[in-house]
């Protein structure tokens, strides 16, 4: 068979294409199946939905809600997108499956369209003529708008049949299609090394260094998908939860689970995970570096179990007549093991009341006395000794915990000594310490600590699934807050080294993967980009040697090289709003004028007397404005059609060291899908500037 050869809708003069006629009329009945099947859900929702009790049946309910919105259709999306056509003597010996975002039947129970995280599935990703998989026939459509308007066929098996396929031209289409709003699915343009990272198994902790434009974030949501997917019943009780690093990001990636049917997943960023404390300030580099140490780590373990005394009495409890004790030497054996059991703070508190209660019980029981389990509880709650367990293991709240720490410099010598030397103990203290900690301006590197404290007094809970976003980022501490809520259940780690822009960045993976608890997790690498282009991931690249010199430099995929631009000018603002009119008027897709943060004021005033709408990168509308204007410091995680690029230089100084500002400067330059055009008043940093001569 020839190499594929995209049909476009014939002619109206010319005889109807069979094919492309038979497979409109599939999508019609898929349609249709899929609002009956919707509509048996509602039905029940609405009607006969019951169980055994009340709570029975509110969870019934909640089922079948989730189950509705799962089975909303987007007239807008494809039911389908590809199809595969087996062989005979295949593992699916001459079946033909259309492949979509979930699974479609007919009133027989006939699949009209099977979920892409089907087994079944999984040839559409990796089937090749060297490995067909048992695949005759793999079919691709194209779509406009939610209708069928083209298809293309590979054949994998036939006679002559050897070598690589010829580009596909509806797969690259898909890929480089023009983007205004949150967000899309890729499930019709994974590739083979992202299908393995998708399906890889719940217990594995997968860590993906992904170069720009590879695809990581997407891949790390599908994986969360596939997971959902595959291990319904489990996740459901545990939960999966996706990590981003601010809002708008949060909001950029919103729609991708639901459109794949998932809605139980959550999503916070991580000062919304930390949420203990209001974050209201801010530290200098050089004191969130030091609060994000892992050593911190140590000296909160001091400190919260420093407050456990040993007895220096022993314990008197009136009962009746009588005055039983309990020896101090025997106290504080039981303290002490309490302590050795290695068990949360709180926890060893609370056995402490069941221990000395039994060790009063034992008196009672010598002297003929007896007690049922309710009195023996009532023992332990009795007010002599929860006054005494007040006195050698007092409660502890982790807020008020960090609060001392950071402010009462000698309690803070004495639980630092010999993991913070004093230099390092005057650079954590605060200055003019909060007279409470309600009063205290927490910072993010602040709500690390004292989740720290509370995990050591409590245990958090454990997701059944993480997916990290931009992990590079987080400080060893903040690591530690996320990788203890999956101690039970496994992560989907996301980041690039040369991506990292916080003084704190981790310089390597297997460092980040320890702080996260996972050492054994499977490092893999991304370095193939579909989004980025050519000409603009070769000009960023110029800065790996200065900032990422371990990486392997990223390729992009795409054949059409792209549009890069660099503009010298004098009135960089007017120059800028020129650039995004000269795109607005001759490109479709998302547009992001990304400027140094000090320079939004001016940017927003200009486009304003342009006359530019526009939505500002934070903005709750902002990932839904054809035109976003964006300080660089908010860009990460984000694509943009186009980028307008102001001032290169001073995004790289408003960093506190040449390298951070480096890297920043490449997130901004790589968030550009169709064209880049960088607009300065000076000279390019050094690497870019040998790269724009020599170009």
């Amino acid at each position: 068979m020839p190499s594929p050869d995209p049909k476009e809708p014939p002619d109206p003069k010319e005889p109807p294409d069979p094919v492309l006629a038979a497979e409109r009329a599939h999508l019609v009945d898929a349609r249709a199946a899929l609002q009956r099947m919707r509509t048996q859900a509602q039905d029940l929702f609405t009607g006969t939905a019951s169980g055994a009790d009340p709570v029975s049946t509110e969870y019934v309910k909640a089922a079948l809600w989730r189950r509705m919105r799962a089975l909303e259709d987007d007239p807008g999306t494809p039911l389908f997108f590809g199809r595969l056509d087996f062989a005979p003597g295949s593992a699916y010996p001459g079946e033909s499956h259309h492949v979509g975002r979930r699974h479609v039947n007919d009133e027989r129970g006939e699949a009209l369209v099977v979920d892409w995280r089907a087994e079944v599935s999984r040839a559409f990703y990796r089937a090749s003529r060297s490995e067909p998989m048992g695949v005759e026939r793999r079919r691709r459509f194209g779509f406009r708008s939610g209708q069928l308007t083209a298809y293309e066929d590979e054949a994998l098996t036939a006679p002559g049949a050897s070598g690589p396929a010829a580009p596909s031209a509806l797969l690259e289409a898909e890929i480089e299609r023009p983007r205004t709003g949150p967000m899309r699915d890729i499930v019709a343009t994974i590739q083979p090394e992202q299908d393995d990272i998708v399906r890889a198994d719940l217990a594995t902790t997968v860590c993906v260094q992904g170069a720009p434009g590879t695809g990581k974030t997407a891949v790390g949501l599908h994986r969360a998908a596939y997971l959902l997917y595959a291990h319904r019943q489990r996740l459901a009780r545990s939960g999966v939860l996706v990590v981003g690093p601010n809002d708008s990001f949060l909001r950029y990636i919103g729609d991708v689970l639901p459109a794949l049917g998932e809605v139980d997943a959550r999503q916070a960023t991580l000062s919304g995970l930390l949420d203990r404390v209001p974050v209201r300030g801010s530290d200098a580099p050089e004191v969130a570096t030091l609060k994000g140490d892992a050593r911190l780590a140590e000296v909160l373990r001091r400190a919260v179990w420093s407050h456990v005394r040993i007895p220096e009495e022993g314990l008197v409890v009136p009962r009746g007549s009588r005055r039983w004790r309990v020896p101090t030497d025997e106290a504080a054996a039981i303290v002490g093991e309490m302590r050795q059991r290695g068990v949360r703070y709180a926890a060893g508190r609370s056995l402490l009341h069941r221990r000395l209660a039994s060790a009063v019980l034992l008196r009672l029981e010598a002297a003929g006395q007896t007690l049922d389990e309710r009195g023996t509880e009532a023992l332990a709650r009795s007010r002599p000794v929860r006054a005494y367990v007040d006195a050698v293991w007092p409660a502890l709240d982790p807020v008020r915990l960090v609060h001392r720490l950071l402010s009462d410099r000698a309690f803070l010598a004495d639980v630092a000594a010999g993991v913070l030397d004093e230099d390092e103990q005057a650079v954590l203290a605060w200055r003019r310490p909060p007279r409470s900690a309600g009063a205290a301006r927490w910072s993010i590197t602040d709500a690390a600590l004292v989740d720290e404290a509370s995990d050591l007094i409590e245990r958090t809970g454990s997701e059944g699934h993480v997916v990290l976003d931009e992990a590079q980022d987080l400080s060893p501490m903040q690591l530690r807050a996320v990788g203890r809520r999956c101690s039970t259940g496994s992560l989907t780690v996301l980041g690039d080294l040369a991506q990292g822009t916080t003084p704190w960045a981790t310089p390597s993976w297997p460092l980040a993967l320890g702080h996260l608890g996972k050492p054994d997790a499977v490092l893999t690498e991304l370095t193939l980009g579909f989004r980025v282009p050519g000409d603009v991931l070769d000009f960023a690249t110029g800065l790996l040697p200065l900032i990422a010199p371990g990486l392997t430099p990223p390729t992009s995929l795409r054949r059409g090289r792209g549009d890069l631009t660099l503009t010298p000018a004098r009135d960089v603002a007017a120059a800028a709003v020129a650039a995004v009119q000269a795109v607005l008027q001759r490109s479709e897709g998302s547009v992001g004028v990304v400027v140094p943060d000090g320079q939004l004021a001016q940017l927003s005033r200009a486009l304003d007397r342009a006359a530019v709408p526009y939505a500002v990168l934070g903005d709750q509308g902002d990932v839904d404005a054809r035109v976003d204007l964006a300080a660089a410091s908010l860009t990460k995680g984000l694509e943009f059609d186009h980028v307008v690029l102001v001032e290169p230089a001073e995004i790289v100084a408003a960093e506190p060291d040449e390298r951070t500002g480096l890297r920043r400067l490449y997130v901004c330059l790589t968030r550009a899908v169709t064209s880049l055009t960088v607009v300065s008043t000076g000279p390019l940093p050094h690497p870019l500037n040998d790269r724009a001569v020599a170009a």
